[in-house]
């Protein structure tokens, strides 16, 4: 009876219907997909993170696929059929399509094998569905629907671990993570992104496995942890990262932090004190998820286990940690292969995020709104929100006063804007207008009045060109006589 049903199977049967409901919406396209190639005599089913997210009632336009077909026999199959298709998985037996507004992977039937001393997986081909399934990373994963006849597939009990939230593997985890290491980062990155537990037989093998993810490229890795950053709970997979040793190789500098006690001596310690960060900076994204700003609240903070000092009056002292946490960021960034511009951006606010405090906290002078406008740039934004999240104090008062100091300075910014230009502040002359009122060649020394120049547009503000001309003429005669 249906009342005697258990929690379980009841979210069994929910998550089964909302499967149906989604595999309806998508089936004028796969069901004659699958048609095309039961008629070449191949198999195909649909598998993956769609059937698992169509079973927990999310919805995404990109399907994966499995065949037994060849990449070359499913590229004869698609051509006439796909409005677009392109192959930049290949290498990997994947041919990518679109299709009246979907888009399509269908992947040969694989497995991915590393060579012990291989950073590129070797991919051989198969021939059996049920292959395939076992080695997928997670029974969750490791579910498929054929096509067209719309068979479900559960081989190795994905659909009660969907219920009970739990990341499994379909065969050992020490035999999947031999065969892919990076499967461990995904490990991480599923509970991150799902917010499911991670089986302990899974854990254990990450412990003892750690070490074999260096033999992974840069870039797998990196697109990894973009993905669990970027995820709804990233400290639940970055955890994981820390408690299994995996960060000791993907990302060094947060494991340091965890024994780095800050000069507040209010936080557990600087790392749960980065995590909090983190999670308040997603709580001010007001356009989705932001890697750079993730990632610099996540870092903003890695500098100080190099710049701890202990101070006569017994407090913990971390100078310049922002300077050298710049510095660490970018580094570690760049062996991340991240795109140059996000390690510009993130290693900048990483720099930036004490500056809010070198004013004080009394009132800001139009000149030190200037030039915090002006070193943020196009990161103000950000910049704003990450300083804002970077108070994790428990004294009220304080977090009060500090909530208060940065409204006020943003208030200043929005009044100087209505008086003057601030998103681009340059001087109030060029560097051709400099070479012809100075009469002088390009060289240093334009450069040197464009700097004070500037100085002087950050000081003061804008002038009218009569007075931006006589100052300039003033600083030439001061230089001349100095000289």
């Amino acid at each position: 009876m249906p009342d005697q049903l258990s929690a379980t199977d009841r979210a069994l049967s929910e998550a089964q219907r909302r499967a149906v409901a989604e595999l309806v919406r998508v089936s004028p396209v796969t069901d004659d997909l699958g048609r095309r190639f039961a008629a070449a005599g191949h198999e195909l089913a649909l598998v993956g993170g769609w059937v698992r997210d169509a079973l927990l009632g999310r919805h995404d336009k990109d399907l994966d696929l499995t065949t037994d077909a060849r990449p070359d026999q499913v590229i004869a199959l698609i051509d006439g059929w796909a409005d677009a298709r392109w192959d930049t998985g290949i290498a990997f037996g994947t041919v990518g399509l679109r299709k009246d507004g979907l888009n399509l992977e269908i992947t040969t039937y694989r497995s991915e094998l590393y060579d012990s001393g291989s950073r590129k997986p070797t991919v051989t081909y198969g021939d059996s569905l049920d292959e395939d399934l076992s080695r997928r990373d997670f029974t969750v994963n490791a579910m498929a629907v054929t096509l067209p006849e719309h068979a479900f597939v559960d081989l190795f009990g994905g659909l009660q671990d969907l219920g009970r939230r739990v990341l499994r593997t379909p065969r050992t985890p020490e035999e999947l993570f031999r065969d892919d290491p990076l499967r461990m980062c995904r490990a991480a990155r599923f509970a991150a992104q799902l917010g499911f537990d991670v089986a302990p037989e899974v854990v254990a093998a990450m412990r003892a496995m750690a070490e074999r993810i260096t033999i992974v490229s840069a870039e797998r890795v990196r697109d990894e942890l973009s993905k669990l950053v970027l995820a709804p709970d990233p400290r639940r997979g970055l955890t994981l990262l820390v408690e299994t040793g995996l960060a000791d190789h993907v990302l060094p500098e947060l494991l340091t932090l965890r024994m780095e006690i800050d000069e507040h001596r209010r936080h557990k310690d600087v790392y749960e004190h980065s995590l909090t960060v983190l999670e308040q900076a997603m709580a001010l994204e007001e356009e989705g998820p932001d890697l750079v700003l993730r990632l610099a609240a996540l870092l903003h903070d890695i500098g100080k286990p190099k710049t701890r000092a202990f101070e006569p009056d017994g407090r913990v002292s971390f100078h310049h940690h922002e300077v050298v946490g710049a510095k660490l960021a970018r580094k570690r960034l760049t062996a991340l292969k991240y795109p140059k511009e996000v390690v510009s951006d993130v290693s900048r606010l990483v720099e930036l995020h004490l500056r809010f405090h070198g004013y004080g906290t009394g009132e800001w002078t139009d000149s030190a709104v200037r030039r915090y406008v002006r070193a943020a740039g196009p990161l103000l934004a950000r910049l704003h929100k990450l300083t804002r999240s970077d108070c994790t104090t428990r004294n009220r008062r304080k977090s009060e006063a500090l909530r208060a100091a940065y409204d006020h300075l943003e208030q200043r910014i929005a009044e100087l804007k209505q008086r003057e230009e601030l998103d681009a502040i340059r001087p109030d002359l060029d560097g051709n207008e400099i070479m012809e009122l100075l009469a002088i060649r390009p060289g240093p020394i334009v450069g040197q009045a464009y700097a004070h120049m500037l100085e002087h547009r950050l000081e003061h503000g804008p002038i009218d060109r009569e007075a931006a001309v006589a100052e300039l003429l003033r600083w030439w005669e001061e230089r001349q006589h100095g000289q």
